[in-house]
């Protein structure tokens, strides 16, 4: 559905989840500052922190070890969503937060039916107010990973620029297509993102190069650079985009965020019939007035010429 609103139009409610079951790799990171870049450029963002190590939730500046309602309560339809929805440090950026307590929600959610559209009847209930809703998966392909994708709209795969970067690639995609023919049937692969690049290495460059040979996915132009700063704000309770506005980190995840503004669509109006007609009388009146000036010069050069046929 489009909605106009000021100058922009977008796609309301998009869900993407953030997964690799590799771990490592920049997906927590990538969650954190794609999201907070989003927000940046106006966006109204949820991120669904489903990894039990909390780090998205850490990292968007909220406390995991005091929360009373986190994804596991949620699951377990012990709270509402309103009730387990926090305000992130960022503008327009909220998070529903997790904690070491979901490591067991795996267990706990055996032998109830439809447990793989638990999370997808949660985000239901809520995306309409949000313009885009970000997941962040464990690193592994269980059950709350395969919730994720089943509440998803597309997967964002993050690849680290190193030798093993193809490793379990292929069963990813496996599992994504499985998710599709039986639980989620416009469930897309977003694309894939390379992070920790280092242009001082050639391994990094052979990486990039040889994934974009075999690869048949959509794959992003930006690349995240292996950057200090962004591995420093985490601990700050930071994005980049706040921590250090200006690092390399942060430009690259807003080149990232802009990719995919520009991928659903989202852009400046097209101009109206009003303005339209508006400017070609402009352009009128601007070929009129070059119309006046050359039988101007026209004149002069005549009126030039009968003086001199005089002498």
């Amino acid at each position: 559905m489009y909605v106009q609103t000021k100058e922009w139009w977008w796609i309301m409610g998009r869900v993407i989840a953030i997964a690799n079951q590799k771990g490592g790799v920049g997906k927590t990171t990538t969650t954190i500052n794609l999201s907070a870049c989003l927000a940046e450029k106006g966006m109204k963002v949820l991120v669904i922190d489903v990894d039990p190590q909390g780090n998205t939730t850490s990292g968007l500046g909220i406390d995991k070890d005091n929360l009373e309602n986190t994804v596991y309560q949620l699951l377990l339809d012990e709270c509402t969503v309103e009730k387990c929805m926090y305000e992130s440090v960022v503008n327009n950026l909220f998070v529903l937060p997790s904690d070491v307590d979901l490591a067991g929600a795996e267990i706990e959610l055996i032998g109830i039916e439809e447990k793989e559209y638990i999370l997808n009847k949660q985000v239901k209930l809520i995306r309409e107010f949000f313009d885009y809703i970000i997941i962040d998966c464990p690193p592994s392909l269980n059950m709350l990973t395969v919730n994720a994708m089943t509440a998803a709209d597309s997967v964002l795969v993050p690849i680290q620029c190193e030798y093993y970067a193809l490793e379990g690639l292929s069963q990813l995609i496996h599992t994504i297509n499985l998710v599709k023919q039986r639980l989620n049937e416009k469930l897309e692969i977003e694309g894939v993102v390379f992070t920790m690049y280092d242009a001082r290495t050639n391994l990094s460059l052979q990486v990039v190069e040889n994934v974009r040979k075999n690869l048949e996915q959509n794959i992003y132009n930006a690349i995240i650079p292996r950057n200090v700063r962004l591995a420093e704000a985490p601990s700050h309770g930071l994005p980049i985009s706040m921590y250090d506005a200006k690092s390399a980190g942060a430009e690259a995840y807003r080149d990232l965020a802009e990719e995919i503004l520009k991928q659903d669509g989202h852009g400046e109006p097209e101009v109206s019939e009003l303005s339209g007609r508006m400017d070609m009388e402009q352009e009128d009146k601007k070929a009129e007035k070059n119309t006046k000036n050359a039988k101007s010069e026209k004149n002069e050069k005549a009126e030039k010429k009968k003086r001199f046929k005089r002498k």
